[in-house]
Parts: C-alpha cells; sequence; structure tokens
C-alpha cells in the first residue's frame, strides 16, 4: 500500500513534466495535454547556500556610484561622452540587480503565502518592469516625446526578442515546441487589441493632423483616457490569465485525484529553490530593490540627457540605443531561465515583456507625461506631444506587428524559420523608415 501511494505521488509530482509518463497518459485521456503544464521550478539553487551573486552586483555598483559622488569634481573634468558612459555602466549594474533582488523578493513572497507558480511568475514579471518605468520617469523631464518613443519602441524590442528567443527553443519530433495555453488564448487575444488600439489610435492621429485647423496634439486629458483604457484591458487580462491558470490546475487535480498531500507536492517542486524567509526578509528586500531601481534609473538619465542634449542624433534612433538598454534587465533574466533549462519561465518574460510594455509600460508614461504637463512644467519646449509622423509612424505599426504575431501564434507553437524572418523583416523596416523619415536631429 505504501509502495503505491509513493508511486502514486512521484507521478503526481511530475504531472506535466517529461518524467510522468503515467500521470501524463492519464491526462491525455481526459482530454488535458501535459505538454501544456508549465510545472516550473522558481529561484535557483545556487541562492540557497552563501552570498546571492544579485547582492555582489548590487554592492559592487553602489560602490562604483557612491565613488563617482565622492570625485564628482576630478570627474567633472572628463569629457561629457565619458561621464555618460560612466553613468550608463553604473546604472545597468544597478538595474539588472535591482531587478533580480525584486523577483527574488516576489517568489519568496509566494513561498511563504504557498501560492501556485503561475500567479508567482505572473507579479514576478510585473515587478521586472519596474527599472524600465524609473528609466522612463526620469528622462520625461529632460524629453517627454523619447520617453514616449522608448516605450512604443521597447514593443518592438521585446516582440523581434520573442520571435528570436520562441525560434530557438527545443522543438519536439514534429520540430515544434508548444506554447503554454494562456499564451496562445488570452496572449493571442490581448495582441489583437493591442494592435487594434495602435490602429485606431493612429489614424485618429493621422486624420486630425491632415487638417491644419483641426487638432494636432494630445491633451493632458486624452493622455489619461488612453491610459485608463489601457491599464483596464491590462487588468482584465491578467484577471483571465489567473483564473484559466487556476481552472487548468482544478482540471489537472480533480482528474488525477490529488490528496491534499498530493498538492503540497506540487508546490513543493515549485519552491525547492526559493530560500525560505521572513518577512521582514522580505520586506527589506523590496526596499533594497526600489532603491536600486531608482538609483539605477537615475544613472541612466543622465546617460539619455547626453544623448538627447548634446549628440545630433535621429531622435529616434536614441529611443532606439535607450529602450535597449532600459529593456536589459528583462533579458538578463531571460537568458538566465533558458540557460538553467527553465524554458516556461523564459518564454513566459518574452511574451510578457510584449504585453507588459504596451498595456502597463506605456500608459505609465503617458499618465505620467500628462501629469508632468498639466501640472509640473506645462511649458516645456516638447509639449504637448503633437502628432508627428514618428509618433503616428510607431502605433499604426502595432497593427501589423501584433497581428501577424497573432496570426502565427495560431497553431500553438513557437515559431519557425520564415515566421521569425517575417517577424525581424516587419521589425527593420519600422526601424529603417523611421531613423530615415521619422524624425528631425534634436
Amino acid at each position: 500500500m505504501s509502495e503505491s501511494k509513493h508511486n502514486k505521488n512521484s507521478d503526481v509530482a511530475a504531472a506535466g513534466l517529461p518524467s510522468g509518463d503515467n500521470a501524463d497518459a492519464q491526462l491525455r485521456r481526459t482530454g488535458i495535454n501535459p505538454e501544456r503544464l508549465s510545472v516550473v521550478k522558481l529561484g535557483r539553487r545556487s541562492h540557497l547556500t552563501g552570498v546571492p551573486s544579485w547582492l555582489w552586483r548590487l554592492g559592487s555598483g553602489l560602490l562604483l556610484w557612491s565613488l563617482a559622488l565622492l570625485f564628482h569634481s576630478p570627474l567633472a573634468q572628463l569629457s561629457p561622452y565619458l561621464q555618460a558612459a560612466i553613468k550608463l555602466v553604473i546604472g545597468l549594474i544597478i538595474l539588472i540587480a535591482a531587478c533580480e533582488i525584486l523577483v527574488s523578493a516576489t517568489e519568496r513572497l509566494a513561498a511563504r503565502f504557498q501560492w501556485n507558480h503561475y500567479i508567482a511568475g505572473t507579479l514576478a514579471e510585473i515587478l521586472s518592469t519596474t527599472p524600465e518605468l524609473v528609466v522612463i520617469a526620469f528622462v520625461i523631464p529632460v524629453s517627454p516625446i523619447t520617453a514616449f518613443t522608448i516605450s512604443v519602441v521597447t514593443i518592438y524590442n521585446n516582440a523581434l526578442v520573442f520571435s528570436l528567443y520562441s525560434y530557438f527553443l527545443p522543438k519536439d519530433k514534429v520540430g515544434k515546441f508548444l506554447m503554454p495555453a494562456p499564451i496562445t488564448e488570452a496572449g493571442s487575444q490581448i495582441l489583437i487589441g493591442g494592435g487594434a488600439m495602435g490602429l485606431i489610435i493612429g489614424l485618429v492621429m493621422l486624420t486630425l493632423n491632415s487638417a491644419p485647423e483641426s487638432k494636432n496634439s494630445f491633451s493632458a486629458t486624452d493622455l489619461i483616457f488612453i491610459s485608463v483604457i489601457l491599464l483596464v484591458i491590462f487588468a482584465v487580462y491578467i484577471y483571465k490569465l489567473l483564473t484559466s491558470y487556476a481552472r487548468e490546475e482544478a482540471e489537472v487535480r480533480e482528474n488525477l485525484s490529488m490528496s491534499e498531500k498530493d498538492i503540497e507536492q506540487r508546490l513543493e517542486l515549485v519552491y525547492e529553490n526559493v530560500k525560505p524567509s521572513s518577512f521582514w526578509t522580505i520586506a527589506l528586500l523590496f526596499v533594497l530593490g526600489i532603491f536600486g531601481a531608482f538609483i539605477g534609473g537615475y544613472e541612466i538619465s543622465g546617460f539619455a540627457s547626453t544623448m538627447i542634449r548634446d549628440l545630433d542624433i535621429n531622435p529616434i534612433l536614441t529611443a532606439l540605443i535607450l529602450a535597449l538598454f532600459a529593456g536589459l534587465s528583462e533579458y538578463v533574466i531571460l537568458w538566465q531561465s533558458h540557460r538553467k533549462g527553465e524554458y516556461g519561465i523564459a518564454l513566459a518574460n518574452a511574451f510578457g515583456g510584449i504585453t507588459q510594455v504596451m498595456f502597463l509600460v506605456l500608459p505609465f508614461t503617458l499618465l505620467w507625461i500628462a501629469l508632468y504637463q498639466g501640472f509640473l512644467n506645462p511649458a516645456h519646449p516638447e509639449l504637448p506631444l503633437e502628432f508627428s509622423t514618428a509618433n503616428i509612424f510607431l502605433l499604426l505599426f502595432l497593427f501589423p506587428t501584433f497581428y501577424t504575431l497573432s496570426s502565427l501564434l495560431e497553431e500553438d507553437h513557437t515559431l519557425g524559420v520564415l515566421d521569425t524572418t517575417i517577424m525581424t523583416g516587419i521589425f527593420l523596416f519600422l526601424i529603417v523608415l523611421l531613423v530615415s523619415y521619422g524624425g528631425v536631429p534634436a
């Protein structure tokens, strides 16, 4: 009897994993595809013992930041470009570490409350955008147009990263890697919605801009209205994502007749690499992560100021470069997850980079610009945001980008070589067009 129970527990614990052959067969008989069940392990085993790597990186970054403050006068004698490069390096070191700290704090909080890996992963992905929000918040006082462009260009950057990464995922015997159900269901819907929003706003801007006597810029009220709609869509998307996950988990538990002990065993799989922590430790990590994001964002904003004010280059190209740096922390998490074989986490992070920037980072940017435009500095030379050619192109191109991506995901698998080539072509076409004709040097 005990042996039978042990075997059952082993199968249940492995449900949805390659080793769970018996449980997989049982799930398939009830219409559940176990290849879609991502029982992922959060955290890193190396963090269970010794000093975590992110603490060393944060300490190094803060030390460099302190030295830069201490030797401010000698550094001021250097060329502005060298000063900007120093700020960029310090900011990136601190930002990447801060992002890892926030994710680690989220995992530890989830382990204490025994949240399932779906909720923990979703919350960690949302918090991973904190460094981008901080960078944009510091760039807005310097150049609201560049901040807006950074947020939109980041969407295209992340769409390209998702396309390239999904192509390199390990494939099954027919050359495909099944996407998790939330990406092919709610994810496809959010892509269609994002493309439609970009198309509608872009067409309205284009129409109003065609008549000189008509409205040709965003008021603070316009920005708030657009932001609220995007945030509401994002909230409903998260709700559907989590309820779909909960329904899937309930079906798995029911079909496998899982006991409380079995359920606990599956949760132990998720958090076996997460170090148990007190509430005070978790709170300290959150404070440390937010502090690091603030300092890192401030340093990168210094680099951004030099690029915007001193370099006579196309503002679209400037925003593209800054967007790459702002999103670097997410790309590091993607690489680390892939290297550990945690393809589900890496894929969710890559896809979340598209949806969260569109429906969280972009509305945050618009809200902050509205606040700055309405109360803090209405006389800023770049306010209000005009219906420029670059802005119209950036929003209109969201539709073909998102529509193509959602269409390529209809067969529920990762992108092939042709799919990835198409997405790369769209991205390059947009960037070359905007860099060539979409803006003028600042």
